[in-house]
């Protein structure tokens, strides 16, 4: 487990990262393992790059991320995420 990812979301800290060579910010809300096994990071994305080329709700596999960094900057808790991250087998932190 990575506990700087632990804190943040403890600390309501925001992280930076890059996933698949993309730099994203994000608000971290669900750490934990997948349904399918991997290390994922239920998050609301607040800027960097984008696929979908919109902000929000996004599911991380921390397996294709690089260069995880928590920030100094904190984040208010945003209405809908709902606890008990249904895409989780296992969660290890939690908003």
């Amino acid at each position: 487990m990575r506990t700087e990812i632990i804190n943040a979301i403890k600390n309501q800290q925001i992280i930076k990262l890059y996933y698949e060579g993309e730099l994203r910010i994000v608000e971290p809300y669900c750490y934990g393992k997948t349904t399918v096994g991997n290390e994922g990071l239920r998050a609301y994305q607040i800027c960097g790059y984008s696929s979908s080329e919109s902000i929000g709700w996004k599911m991380f596999d921390l397996g294709r991320a690089d260069d995880v960094a928590i920030t100094e900057h904190n984040f208010i808790i945003r209405t809908g995420y709902k606890k008990g991250e249904k895409g989780m087998s296992v969660i290890f932190a939690e908003i």
